[in-house]
């Protein structure tokens, strides 16, 4: 049982892993714009998200402190948290 625990925890971090990495990539500035099909294409994973939060703009999908915004016509707008201290 717990073997099959790590697995799962282990997967389910490797592709929390790889969809920030990929959002790292294709993050030029705040705003920048991504059509879906292509993070899709690169193994990014919509289902595997650390957070969320209601914005004026729309819901803020977050894979740790990146995140985006789901636009019309399969576009996302990258955008990242502003840390307060």
């Amino acid at each position: 049982m717990n073997k099959d625990c790590n697995n799962l925890m282990r997967n389910i971090n490797h592709q929390l892993r790889k969809n920030y990495r990929l959002l790292l990539e294709f993050k030029t500035d705040d705003g920048s714009k991504i059509n879906q099909t292509k993070l899709t294409a690169k193994g990014f994973d919509f289902d595997f998200f650390t957070g969320g939060r209601l914005t004026k703009k729309g819901y803020v999908f977050f894979v740790y402190d990146k995140g985006y915004i789901l636009l019309k016509n399969g576009w996302l707008k990258l955008v990242q948290t502003t840390q307060k201290t």
